[in-house]
Parts: structure tokens; C-alpha cells; sequence
């Protein structure tokens, strides 16, 4: 039998704008009710795969129950203005997806949806209506159903019949007596669903009830009843839908047809829905890619490359300093070719030896003139310098470009960009890689060359796309200046690596294991039994259930055992310490102290970290594989970690810190004269500020006092509230807001810098660094409180984290270039935060540091005066 689905506009799009907040595009446009909408839309069509399909939208005039009773509905709330501005979007990806929209004039959606399936029905042709308004119950049949596809359920007859205790077609004469506050119909004044389905089923019919009101038992209801007749009558004339509208389409035309998949494009694109656009089917391009096979045709290549080339290796692996050269993809002046160098699979054609190869594009590779291109390029340029090919020149990466544009996105791999700027749906590694083949070298030189030469045009064409985006948005400067040059030293820091203490790590490993192990007994002697520590169910049972501990935070699994919860349940009992103690230990042996050993890069003999410039909001660099960035720095086991990096022989580590660089910045970027006094007197801000709190002299400032002056201080840079501040400080919300308020009362430069970074956020609804790295603030614009709070938040900590980022980097660069140009042997090893780590020769110290200090301190041009802070040793405990 076919089918037909009927969606209640109206209905869906307040289901998807509730059921999923706070969603926008970077431009702070709202995108939730779309995006719940659009994959309602698709659920159905891609799960249930209607022969007819339509969408009823309410009319925007008023409606004949509106004329009949004015104060039909009027309790409702005002449309939020966040839902009406996505309605004519909402409208235009249906048209999109060539649904027909239904929508009559001074009528509602439901009307038009009963009337539609009645004639479907005579026509024999099952119904689903998808909505979540209960006053669709009364056209249930056996040939008519509601669907609500949020809970992927259907409703029939009998579901009704059992509900509401009468037949689907009798719900009007329930609503009529017992009324609607949802619509404002009135029914009879205390009469509610189970009294009215009583004298239904006592009479046989509203008529009856009418006609012999009279005869009901009770007094009060008699009474109630005989003063509301005209109320019943208006009340199920309101409830009763109108299944006879008449319709100019037919059933039969209500077919889907294919989707108008490039106008789906350009909207998903505008609406930033990243996981939509991979459902839209793949838009392959019909350009044939060149295998290169032979050296004729290599060298023809070579001679066709001149101002600049977009380059793309293939690799065994993810690693660059591990993984083995399989071929290599160039663009050039919209001619692209794979190069096979290392596919090894039965029938594979003969390829050009990889030496030779190399050997041949040296020139061109190592030429700095000829502009190199490329998507994550300092992946190729480890990978080319493995195998003894320097790659200079390096003017365009998209994936850096894509970051700049818009840092808030949390992917710009090739195809999601390819997607975002070319809606064009690339060939993904998945589909060319397949299954049962354990590196690339096994894919087939034809599919290789398919995929990788694809990736070459598509980062060329996106070179075009960006550039010009760069620069128009003020990016330029940034972007050639001081990102594209960073990657080369990055590059050399990662190969340069760290070296580990591998004796000291494994003594570690012991000693923490037995720490471990007398914390589970002592854990399983609070708690009165052994149960998994690691069980967030079995550890609620333990501390709610069998220790009768205050349950804090309710979550969907029960009661909620995070850090917070844990941390508040200390003070009361020794358990929650333990366990707490517990976590921590484990995290450090089971992240870095066993782990970090077992992946020593055996060729170098030392431990190798990738950092990453497209991943943080704020600029600031990442760590990964392994997270270095996240070694604890405070602690005695923090401490012990660090004493296992080391030095070489006849070398020292040298760490050089920002001392206070996020304050600096504020005072800066402020201008408030407190501050700037106090950093150019070389003070210590904290303690003045403890001073300026407590109301005592500097001498007179405490440990204490200078502890929470310092959580003040950097609580003010990221947006602190009072609650928060009580939080961090164990103080009470009014305590916190006292030394709030007293900190803008002394430094209101600050208070007015906040005040105006955050209105001008909501106008332009972005912030900016000192060197014009941007960040939207879409929060700023949510119609949720909270969320708006958080946006205030990022708009205050955003350029100064930026700001930080933005000057360390200026620094990783111009130390790299010294060090490049006076010949020194020191290598920069890791970025932490505002720390850089160096490896220097015994005999390079006094150089190594003068220069890096120099550098450092004259990053950037502030008000305040820049400081770092140096530190020598063995490893980087000592150092630090």
C-alpha cells in the first residue's frame, strides 16, 4: 500500500528551536530550529521513503477560529524573534528538497493535513501525520496514524482508544467539555479529561449530555455544565478540525522528486552544518589525473612548473617522521598528476624508484622561489626532509587559511573545507583505502592516483577561494608574516624532540603502582568492600547508597561523581580524598609515565609531539600525539615527571617563561593607569593587589591574601563571576562579589575596557588580538542568558589569550631566525603555554640565553614592559 507523509510545519519547527538551543553560524545567526527541522526532514525520508510527501504550514493571517473567538490561542507567547528570523529559511530548504508546502490562507495546518488525509484515505493510501499536536488524534483510522519522529513512534487507533478511553473521532467532544489550555478553549470549569470521558461513555454522545444535562447525578457538575452549554458548542467547534477544505493538489501530486541537491549546498553551507553536508551526494569532478610512470613524462612535468606548485605527499602512516614515501602529488596552472614511488601490491605496474624521483624534483622543491602550496603542509615538508628533500618556499596553506578565517570551526581537514568553500564532496581516505589493507603502499596506483591528484586541485582551487578572503578580512599580515613562517619551526621542533629519562620513568612506574595500591586498600577499607574505583555507577552506589554521602548533582545515569562533586564530598568525608588522590595517580601513570616511554621514536631515540595552529579558538598552539602541553606543572609528581626530560650530554635544558603576560596584556590593552604603574615599577602585582583588597600595607600582605589576589586577578582576564570566584577562593558568592567589585573600584580603567570590548562584540560580533587574529563571539547573540554569559566571557578572555599567543609566537620565530642566522647549535624544543623549552650546548648558554631573553622581551611593542624568566639544568624540573 502507499504511503503518505504529512508534516505539521508549525509543530516541528517549535520541537526542533526547544529541543536544541543555543545553535548559530559563526555570524551569530540562529540555526537550531533549521537544523532540527532539516534532519527531521531527512530522518523520514531516508527511514521511512514516502511515495507522497507534503508540509502544512499554519496560515499567517488570522484563522476562522481567530474570527469565531477572539481569544482563540491568545495565551500563547509571542514567537521568540530567534525562531521567527530561521521561518522562511526553514521554508526554503523544504523547497530545496521539492516537498511541496501547503499553506491556505486564514486556515491552520491541521485543517489542511485532515482534509489531505481523508481524501488519501478514500483513495487508499496509508496516512502518517508528523506532528506532536494531540488534535490530529481525531482523525485517526485504520488507514491514518500520527508519527512523531523524535521518539520514532506510531500512534494508531488503539493506542487512543486506550489513552482516552473513546474512540479517536470522539476526542473533540472530550476537548469540548473538558477544554484546551495549550489553545484556550475554554470546556466546563472543573470538569477535566477523566470526568468528561465519564459522562461520554454515561449519555453516549455530547448531543445527549447537551440535550439532557439535567439528568447528570452531581449536583455542582449539574450546575457547571447548565451555565457553560454555549461554552461546549464554541469549544467543539474550535476542537473539531475541518477535514472538507478544499484542496487544488490531488494526493497523486504530493511526490518527492529529487532534491535540488546545489541549493541544499549553498544553504547548509550559509547555516555552517558540517555533518549535513557530507550527506549530500558526491558532486565528482570528470577530470582525468595523470599517472606518472615514466621519466619522459616526469620531466615534461617538471618543465611545466614555474611560479608556484601545490604539493601533496603519500605516506605509510600518519607520523611523518615514521611513515615511508608512497608517491607524491603536483598541481600546476590546473594540470595535476600522482607520482608512484612505493605501491606495493600483486599486478602493480613498474614506478619510477623513489631516489630518482627525489633526485629530480630536488631542485625544484628546494628552489624558494617557486611557491610551495599545500593543506597542512608541514606534514609534507617533515615527510620531503626524511628523505633528504629540503622544502623551502612555502606560500600558501589552506588549512592554515580555513583556521584564520574561522578559528570557532573544529575541523579543517581537506574535505571539510573542500566542502565548506567549493561545495565540492572530494574522494575521502576511507573509500580509497578500503578494507584489509594495512598502509597505503597496498591501494592501487589508478585509485591513488584518483584520490591524491584530487586533493592537489582541490587545494589549488581553494587557494583561489581563500586568499582573497584573507585578505579582505585584515588577515594577511598575520598570515604571511607570522603563521606560514612559523611552520618552519615548528617542523624543526618537532623533529628535534625531547629526550626521556627511561630508567627514572620506569622507577616511576613501580612507585606509583605500589602509591596505587595502597590507595585501593585504603579506598576498599572506607568504603567497607572492594568495588571497581572506576565505575561511575558502582562508585555512586558506594558513596550515596552505602556511605550515605549528600548526593550533589543528579545526571542521567543517577548522581554525578565528576571532580566538582568529588571535591565539595572531601571536606565531609576522607573516601571522596582517596578516590580523588586515586584518579589523579592513575592519569599520570597511565598517560604519561608508562605511555611516553612506549612511543620513543627508535630512529631518533627521543620523544616526538606534533603542534598543531588550526585547533584552538585563540591562536594558541596544541599538542598532540602525545599532549606535552598537559604535563602537570604544579605538584610533587608534576615535578618528578619533568625530572625525567632531559638534556644530552654536554647540554643543558634551558626553560624561558612570560612572567605575567596575560596581565601585562590587560593593562595594555586597558590602559588602566593602577596596572600600568604597577608593571612599569617592576612591582609584584599580586601583592598589590592583595594590598588594594585587604586594605593593608605591601609588607603586611600574607601568603593567603596574595593567593587570592592572584585567583582575582587572573579571574578578572577570563570573565570570573562572583559564584565562580566563591568557587575557586571557598568563600561565599556575596564575599566574592565584594572583592569583584572592590577590584574595578581601584582599577576602572578595566572595568570600562570590559564594558566596551564587550559592546563592541555584539555590533561586530567578533574581538580581535594586537595583531588582528579575529574570533567571532556568536554566544553574544543567543537569546539564552547563559549562553550570553559565556559569550561575554570569551569577548573579555579572547584577545588576551590571543594577545599571549600572538606574542610567543612572534617570538618562536624571531629566536628561530637568530639562532638560524648566528650559526648556534641550541634547538627550541617545546611550547608550553608562555613557555618555550631549549636544548643548548654547554658551551652556547651565555649566548643562548642573552638571546632568547632579548627576543622575548621585544615580542611586542606594549606599554608595559615584557619579562621573561630563565631557567638552567640538567632536565626540565631544574630548568623550570
Amino acid at each position: 500500500m502507499p504511503t503518505l507523509y504529512l508534516i505539521d510545519g508549525n509543530s516541528y519547527i517549535y520541537r526542533a528551536f526547544y529541543a536544541i538551543r543555543g545553535l548559530t553560524n559563526s555570524k551569530g545567526f540562529p540555526t537550531n530550529a533549521i537544523y532540527g527541522f532539516t534532519n527531521m526532514l531527512l530522518k523520514i525520508q531516508r527511514e521511512k521513503q514516502p511515495d507522497f510527501i507534503a508540509v502544512a504550514f499554519d496560515s499567517p493571517v488570522p484563522t476562522k477560529r481567530h474570527i469565531v473567538y477572539e481569544a482563540y490561542k491568545a495565551q500563547r507567547p509571542k514567537m521568540p524573534d530567534e525562531l521567527r528570523q530561521q521561518i522562511p529559511y526553514i521554508k526554503e530548504i523544504v523547497s530545496a528538497f521539492k516537498i511541496p508546502i501547503i499553506e491556505l490562507e486564514g486556515l491552520e495546518a491541521d485543517d489542511i493535513l485532515g482534509s489531505i488525509a481523508k481524501k488519501a484515505e478514500s483513495e487508499n493510501i496509508e496516512t502518517y501525520i508528523v506532528t506532536s499536536d494531540k488534535d490530529t488524534y481525531q482523525l485517526l483510522s485504520p488507514r491514518v496514524k500520527v508519527y512523531d519522529s523524535m521518539r520514532d513512534k506510531v500512534i494508531g487507533e488503539k493506542e487512543i482508544s486506550e489513552r482516552f478511553g473513546v474512540e479517536p473521532k470522539r476526542i473533540p467532544e472530550v476537548m469540548a467539555l473538558m477544554g484546551d489550555a495549550i489553545d484556550n478553549i475554554p470546556g466546563v470549569p472543573g470538569i477535566g479529561e477523566k470526568t468528561a470521558v465519564a459522562l461520554l461513555k454515561e449519555f453516549g454522545s455530547l448531543d445527549k449530555i447537551i440535550k439532557d444535562h439535567l439528568k447528570i447525578k452531581q449536583p455542582k457538575l449539574r450546575a457547571s455544565v447548565s451555565e457553560n452549554i454555549e461554552n461546549i458548542k464554541l469549544s467543539l467547534a474550535l476542537a473539531t478540525l475541518d477535514t472538507t477544505v478544499p484542496l487544488e493538489i490531488s494526493v497523486r501530486e504530493l511526490t518527492p522528486e529529487e532534491p535540488d541537491w546545489a541549493e541544499l549546498l549553498r544553504l547548509f553551507r550559509e547555516f555552517e552544518f558540517g555533518r549535513l553536508l557530507k550527506l549530500i551526494p558526491e558532486q565528482r569532478t570528470t577530470e582525468k589525473y595523470l599517472s606518472i610512470l615514466d621519466k619522459h613524462s616526469l620531466r615534461d612535468v617538471i618543465n611545466n612548473i614555474k611560479a608556484e606548485v601545490v604539493i601533496d605527499t603519500e605516506t605509510t602512516g600518519k607520523d611523518p617522521m615514521r611513515a615511508s614515501l608512497v608517491g607524491i602529488s603536483l598541481s600546476t596552472d590546473g594540470s595535476e598528476c600522482y607520482i608512484p614511488v612505493g605501491h606495493f601490491y600483486s599486478g602493480a605496474p613498474e614506478q619510477l624508484q623513489k631516489d630518482y624521483v627525489l633526485k629530480e624534483l630536488k631542485a625544484i622543491l628546494e628552489n624558494p622561489e617557486i611557491k610551495k602550496i599545500g593543506h597542512n603542509i608541514k606534514y609534507d615538508l617533515v615527510v620531503l626532509r626524511m628523505e633528504g628533500v629540503e622544502l623551502k618556499g612555502i606560500g600558501f596553506d589552506t588549512m592554515l587559511a580555513s583556521y584564520l578565517l574561522n578559528p570557532n570551526k573544529p575541523n579543517h581537514s581537506l574535505e571539510d573545507v573542500a566542502l565548506n568553500y567549493l561545495a565540492v564532496k572530494k574522494i575521502s581516505f576511507d573509500e580509497v583505502f578500503g578494507k584489509g589493507k594495512k598502509d597505503f603502499s597496498e591501494v592501487s596506483i589508478e585509485d591513488a592516483t584518483k584520490y591524491s591528484a584530487e586533493d592537489a586541485a582541490v587545494t589549488a582551487k581553494l587557494k583561489k577561494v581563500l586568499e582573497p578572503s584573507i585578505k579582505e578580512q585584515g588577515l594577511d599580515t598575520l598570515f604571511y608574516e607570522l603563521e606560514l613562517p612559523l611552520i618552519d619551526v615548528l617542523a624543526d621542533m618537532e623533529m628535534a624532540g625531547v629526550k626521556i629519562d627511561m630508567a627514572l620513568m620506569a622507577a616511576m612506574s613501580k612507585e606509583l603502582e605500589r602509591e596505587l595500591d595502597g590507595l585501593q586498600r585504603r579506598i576498599y577499607f572506607l568504603a567497607g568492600g572492594e568495588f571497581n574505583i572506576n565505575s561511575p555507577k558502582q562508585l555512586q552506589e558506594v558513596l550515596f547508597e552505602r556511605m550515605g554521602l549528600r548526593a550533589i548533582k543528579k545526571i542521567k545515569t543517577g548522581y554525578s561523581t565528576d571532580v566538582g562533586v568529588l571535591e565539595e564530598l572531601a571536606l565531609e568525608h576522607e573516601l571522596p580524598r582517596e578516590i580523588l588522590e586515586h584518579r589523579s595517580l592513575s592519569k599520570l601513570k597511565n598517560t604519561y609515565v608508562d605511555v611516553l616511554p612506549r612511543i620513543i621514536n627508535p630512529r631518533t631515540g627521543r620523544l616526538h609531539t606534533s603542534f598543531n595552529q588550526t585547533v584552538t579558538a585563540t591562536g594558541r598552539l596544541s599538542s598532540s600525539e602525545p599532549n606535552l602541553q598537559n604535563i602537570p606543572i604544579r605538584g610533587e609528581w608534576g615535578r618528578r615527571i619533568r625530572a625525567a626530560f632531559i638534556s644530552e650530554s654536554r647540554h643543558l635544558l634551558m626553560s624561558s617563561d612570560y612572567s605575567q603576560i596575560e596581565l601585562r596584556l590587560l593593562a595594555h590593552l586597558s590602559q588602566d593607569a593602577g596596572l600600568l604603574d604597577a608593571f612599569r615599577a617592576d612591582g609584584d602585582i599580586h601583592t598589590k593587589t592583595a594590598s588594594e583588597l585587604f586594605g593593608v600595607s605591601p609588607e603586611a600582605v600574607t601568603p593567603e591574601m596574595r593567593r587570592r589576589a592572584k585567583t582575582v586577578n587572573f579571574g578578572i582576564i577570563y570573565g570570573i563571576s562572583p559564584y565562580g570566584l566563591s568557587q575557586e577562593l571557598g568563600i561565599t558568592p556575596q564575599e566574592a562579589k565584594m572583592f569583584i567589585d572592590k577590584y574595578f573600584e581601584r582599577h576602572s580603567g578595566v572595568r570600562q575596557y570590559i564594558d566596551t570590548l564587550i559592546r563592541d562584540a555584539k555590533e561586530k560580533g567578533y574581538v580581535e588580538t594586537i595583531l588582528c587574529r579575529r574570533r567571532a563571539i556568536p554566544e553574544l547573540r543567543s537569546p539564552n542568558k547563559t549562553t550570553r554569559q559565556l559569550g561575554e566571557r570569551l569577548a573579555v578572555n579572547s584577545p588576551i589569550q590571543g594577545s599571549a599567543a600572538d606574542i610567543i609566537k612572534c617570538a618562536m620565530l624571531n629566536i628561530w631566525r637568530r639562532i638560524k642566522m648566528e650559526g648556534l647549535k641550541t634547538k627550541m624544543l617545546l611550547q608550553v603555554h608562555d613557555e618555550l623549552l631549549f636544548e643548548v650546548p654547554e658551551d652556547e648558554v651565555d649566548r643562548a640565553n642573552a638571546l632568547v631573553k632579548e627576543e622575548m622581551e621585544k615580542a611586542a611593542g606594549l606599554s608595559v614592559p615584557l619579562k621573561a624568566e630563565l631557567g638552567l639544568g640538567r632536565s626540565w624540573a631544574e630548568a623550570h
